[in-house]
């Protein structure tokens, strides 16, 4: 009875924890279509400024740019890498496979004779990292699981400053490329400084497309912060839905593996039960026959 016993309460706390993760899978895949639609719609838009920031370019004499910080070239020295990370577990190998690309990155530039520095990203990163003797610029938590642009904006003008006022040489992020909700990709991109197209591969804007006050002063007050605003906030956004994505899977898979170990369980008791059963039967026909002799 006590075996009995201890299989009963097992399954009810099998129970329990599958009841939890069916709740958490629900939840993530409301999230995740939300953070997907966000996401594929921002897409776009960030294409179409990267784009319009080339074109500008092209226009501008080469001697103009020099005025323009955020397009200067200088030798890379120190790089600032920001690596994108869940502020909550429970999503997989999301984080693990995040840090462990950080990781090959840092030495590799660390192999370069590069001093690297770190912007962090999430509670999981700063955990990770906290024990790394490695400079940690910024350190940003807590966020919304569906990132916004005034959060993008914040990390997007403190690396902005560390360039410009030449704390760094280069800025870097690590995160993770939404491919489906069934898979996505690590990913680092290059934010600074700005890869630009040589000009002859540039495609001119058209005569119809005019710059007020001029050329120089859009760059500069918007399309440079425009480019670094929309470079972190699609890095956000494409993390936030594999994150999702990452915690639906994780969750669908947990509740999955519940259900078995309830089947197995069951099937565990039912025969414990039945051999019980057969023993008491087994006392009695014994008994039975032990009075009749």
């Amino acid at each position: 009875m006590a075996n009995l016993k201890a299989i009963r309460n097992r399954i009810k706390s099998v129970q329990s924890t599958q009841k939890i993760t069916k709740a958490m899978k629900m939840v993530a895949a409301a999230k995740v279509r939300r953070a997907q639609m966000k996401m594929m719609a921002a897409r776009p838009f960030t294409q179409a400024v990267v784009g319009m920031l080339k074109r500008a370019v092209s226009e501008v004499a080469e001697i103009d740019l020099q005025g323009l910080q955020l397009l200067e070239r200088r030798p890379i020295k120190t790089v600032a890498v920001i690596i994108l990370s869940s502020d909550r577990g429970l999503c997989g190998g999301y984080n693990s496979v995040i840090f462990r690309e950080a990781m090959i990155r840092i030495r590799q530039l660390q192999e370069e004779k590069k001093e690297v520095k770190l912007i962090l990203v999430g509670l999981k990163a700063a955990a990770f990292f906290k024990s790394i003797k490695i400079e940690k610029l910024k350190q940003h938590t807590n966020l919304p699981a569906i990132p916004t642009v005034e959060v993008a904006r914040l990390i997007a003008q403190e690396a902005a400053d560390l360039y410009i006022e030449k704390k760094v040489d280069a800025v870097e992020l690590i995160g993770s490329d939404f491919i489906n909700l069934l898979r996505s990709q690590v990913i680092n991109t290059k934010v600074l400084p700005i890869d630009l197209p040589p000009r002859e591969d540039t495609k001119m804007p058209s005569a119809e497309t005019l710059f007020e006050p001029s050329i120089v002063e859009v760059m500069r007050l918007e399309l440079l912060p425009k480019y670094m605003e929309n470079v972190i906030f699609q890095g956000l956004l494409e993390a936030s839905a594999s994150e999702l994505a990452a915690r639906m899977n994780a969750m669908t898979n947990a509740s999955n593996n519940a259900r078995d170990l309830i089947s197995s369980l069951t099937l565990e008791y039912n025969k414990a039960r039945q051999a019980g059963i057969t023993q008491e039967l087994l006392e009695i026909v014994g008994g039975a026959e032990a009075l009749k002799g």
